[in-house]
């Protein structure tokens, strides 16, 4: 069956997106081309077929039949998956093989499609579209390392991608141009990295990493350090220590690896490689912070489908608002908890920034997600859903506050054993915004119960040291103790004191 390459309008049907790459052919089966991008299937197959480009100048047969059985079966996952639309990239190795094209044809008969062969720069600034999709605010340089190639490009939140270089330094590559030789990779890569005499403008910026060496680098570091979270998006490392961390990472042998457990097997022959890589170009850069972009490629090809409306929308915000609608008792409900709690930030209460408002809100559409687990669960449940959860364009501090919020909005309390470590990502203010919040959410649900239209007929504002909620006449029987409690709460984590008021405002 061939699938429809025509442009999917609607959004909701499932697109596909095949990287054929030196080391690894992939397929990612998206819900659809919008602007927060969730996988429906995600499967790779490393194959290795630039292993032995440097060295041959050809791909590896073995490798060649791997990918090849591979994309049949991807070919039949996407059919089974209704994709109405596939495309289909490959990189440095096909691209620079004498037996490419050939290769190519092949796999394009396989696969029912036209496959593009993109360019270096090509795949430098689709790695930047990536990286700009997860990161919308991103400013700085972005980096792709695979197994044949390095691509490296600066990015910039108001003019996008600028420039854009791609070198012979992919893991594999690496592996095999140095015969296995650390040393000898080392002169290799410095000599590379030579010519590009504009590294230096990415000196105190964020350093934005993405490929699966670079990821398994920042997951040995996450390890070390005991993290307290397991998302690999938005992770950071200051630069002095990604660089020491790097130092001692390319100094190790595959066999030294074998014990480590957050490590994939498939990483620990090219990690010392990726490493060695990360570390010349972090002391030619001198970035400010390395950051894992767990959005490249294939995300970044996904991006460019989108109109600019749906490019500009805020990702975490669609996020937040595609789970409420597929887990809240209202998402509508959920919207007005927005401008509900608007009130409480006005000027008279606590002060808040435009970002924090962002996440507020997005703590209020979240709010309600956890609604069908068992009370004595609920808590513990969302945080974990909310602090896992694949979100773009939010950063780990905002994670550990969302997921807070949620937490406390569920009846979480902070001498629980479930918020092992989440503290250490944000400061106390932060911290204490989330026990508002929670507590905001948590007593405006006893008035709504999760139902829309209601609490727009509940006022909330301060009048001097008090927190006063006025509850209309029209639902002045929703006043009782249990609404009491829980607004004292919320009255006591904003240092006033509480009072509900029934019927007609004075004046």
């Amino acid at each position: 069956m061939k699938h429809s390459t025509n442009q999917n309008r609607s959004g909701n049907k499932p697109v596909a997106v095949i990287d054929i790459g030196s080391n690894s052919v992939r397929l990612v089966v998206f819900e659809g081309a919008k602007r927060n991008p969730v996988p429906l299937f995600n499967e790779k197959v490393l194959c290795g077929l630039g292993r032995s480009l440097a060295t041959t100048g050809r791909l590896n047969d073995t490798g060649v039949e791997r990918a090849l059985h591979a994309l049949r079966r991807f070919c039949a996952i996407a059919d089974q998956l209704g994709v109405v639309r596939m495309n289909v990239i490959a990189t440095a190795a096909a691209r620079e093989a004498e037996n490419g094209p050939d290769f190519v044809r092949r796999a394009g008969k396989i696969l029912k499609e036209d496959i593009s062969v993109i360019s270096g720069k090509e795949e430098a600034h689709l790695a930047a579209a990536g990286v700009i999709s997860g990161f919308p605010d991103a400013t700085g340089m972005a980096a792709d390392l695979g197994g044949g190639s390095l691509e490296i490009i600066g990015i910039h939140k108001k003019k996008g991608a600028t420039g854009g270089v791609t070198l012979p330094l992919g893991g594999l590559r690496l592996i095999d141009s140095s015969g296995g030789c650390l040393k000898k990779a080392r002169k290799i890569v410095d000599t590379e990295l030579a010519k590009v005499d504009w590294l230096e403008k990415g000196k105190g910026q964020p350093f934005y990493s993405v490929g699966g060496s670079w990821r398994a680098f920042a997951r040995l570091h996450m390890s070390q350090k005991q993290y307290p979270l397991s998302v690999m998006h938005a992770y950071q490392i200051p630069f002095e220590e990604a660089l020491t961390f790097a130092r001692v990472v390319d100094h190790l042998s595959p066999s030294s690896l074998e014990g480590v457990e957050s490590l994939p097997k498939a990483r620990r022959e090219t990690l010392p490689y990726g490493s060695l890589v990360l570390e010349r170009l972090l002391k030619r850069m001198r970035p400010s912070l390395f950051i894992v972009s767990a959005f490249g490629v294939r995300e970044g090809l996904l991006y460019t489908m989108l109109g600019e409306e749906e490019q500009k929308r805020d990702p975490l915000i669609v996020a937040c608002d595609e789970l409420a609608h597929l887990h809240s008792r209202s998402p509508e409900h959920a919207v007005e908890l927005c401008k509900w709690t608007d009130a409480l930030f006005n000027g008279q209460g606590p002060e808040e920034t435009p970002d924090e408002r962002r996440l507020r809100h997005a703590a209020c559409l979240v709010s309600d997600i956890g609604w069908r687990t068992h009370p004595d669960y609920r808590s513990a449940q969302s945080l974990s859903m909310i602090s896992q959860a694949s979100f773009a364009g939010l950063d780990h501090p905002g994670r550990a506050f969302l997921a807070l919020s949620i937490y406390y909005r569920d009846g979480g309390t902070s001498s629980s054993n479930s918020l092992p470590g989440l503290y250490r990502l944000i400061d106390e203010n932060t911290h204490s915004r989330a026990r508002i919040i929670g507590a905001a959410i948590r007593a405006a649900h006893m008035v709504s119960a999760a139902m829309p239209g209601v609490i727009n007929h509940a006022s909330v504002f301060y009048e001097q040291d008090k927190l006063v909620l006025h509850l209309h006449k029209k639902i002045a029987d929703l006043e009782g103790e249990r609404l009491d409690a829980r607004f004292a709460v919320l009255a006591k984590a904003l240092d006033r004191k509480p009072e509900i008021r029934v019927g007609e405002l004075a004046g």
